[in-house]
């Protein structure tokens, strides 16, 4: 379990975060999303001790990061996947990584054969395309089998099929009980990914709820109904108070009635339905409707 507690951190007279409060819980897989400058690499390295917080704390199951002898076994962590040198090997790369932490060196094939990179191992990083550098980022977290995950953009670079291997990669290490912590600005991705949210903007935290609360809390939610009667209906519903937005003639969006509500109303009047369906709104839509006011870089058409 992942808990910071009124992490702030200023540079100079900027505050890029603050007083920011949250738990990423084991078994789920939390998101952690925010405009760009809202934060969220800064919050992460706070967690890593790679900076000092200005004020506040961040422990994992209940011990600062650089409180752990041996950090790789507890927590694993891709931050930035260009780190590696260009002329070491993966291979070499990660038994550094696993001497460091008194990992045994079969664990090395194991991770690399994990991500899919055995049949490369023994070829240098800097010849490496983005994506194979993310997956060798991801076997680096891997190395100890650690209980706790922080994955910051862990699809960029990736190929469509790297991308589904990666939603369902970290959905496993979840479902094993693993705290699984992921930054990503693919909402699409995201959707499908994560259980928990954990939302950010301008260092402050928007939003800590489950992905259905969080969409259910900042959009709107509708039916979808479809008549070849949809003039007589909608002056029905909207004697109910209802409010119709029309797609076309025959399919209107109606809001304020409930889908049982329109059933029955149409049923009593001898109206024929082709659809009825509740629709929600997407996650993408109440991101946006959260962070609109804390977005800083917004580009002009010209």
């Amino acid at each position: 379990m992942i808990e910071a507690r009124g992490l702030s951190k200023r540079y100079r007279t900027r505050l890029a975060v603050d007083d920011l409060s949250f738990d990423v819980q084991p078994g789920v897989v939390t998101g952690f999303l925010g405009p760009n400058g809202s934060g969220k690499s800064t919050t992460m390295r706070l967690l890593l001790g790679l900076d000092r917080p200005t004020s506040g704390s961040a422990t994992f199951d209940g011990k600062p990061y650089t409180d752990y002898a041996q950090p790789l076994r507890e927590v694993g962590a891709l931050l930035d996947a260009g780190y590696v040198h260009p002329t070491r090997t993966a291979h070499a790369h990660l038994l550094s990584l696993a001497m460091s932490n008194r990992l045994p060196k079969a664990r090395v094939d194991e991770v690399l054969g994990m991500v899919g990179l055995g049949d490369v191992a023994g070829k240098r990083v800097g010849t490496y395309s983005l994506g194979m550098k993310q997956r060798l980022g991801i076997a680096a977290a891997m190395l100890g089998d650690p209980r706790t995950l922080l994955f910051d953009e862990p699809a960029n670079g990736l190929d469509p099929e790297g991308v589904r291997w990666i939603r369902e990669f970290l959905r496993h290490l979840a479902s094993q009980g693993r705290t699984v912590f992921v930054s990503s600005h693919l909402l699409s991705e995201m959707s499908l990914m994560a259980d928990r949210l954990v939302v950010i903007g301008q260092g402050r935290l928007m939003a800590s709820a489950t992905v259905d609360e969080f969409v259910a809390r900042f959009t709107r939610t509708w039916v979808r109904v479809q008549s070849p009667n949809m003039a007589g209906l909608s002056q029905l519903l909207q004697g109910r108070g209802a409010s119709l937005h029309f797609d076309n003639p025959t399919t209107a969006h109606v809001y304020g009635v409930a889908a049982s509500a329109i059933g029955a109303l149409a049923a009593e009047n001898g109206i024929v339905l082709h659809q009825l369906a509740d629709q929600t709104g997407s996650l993408e839509e109440a991101y946006l409707q959260v962070t609109n006011p804390s977005v800083e870089y917004r580009g002009t058409p010209q």
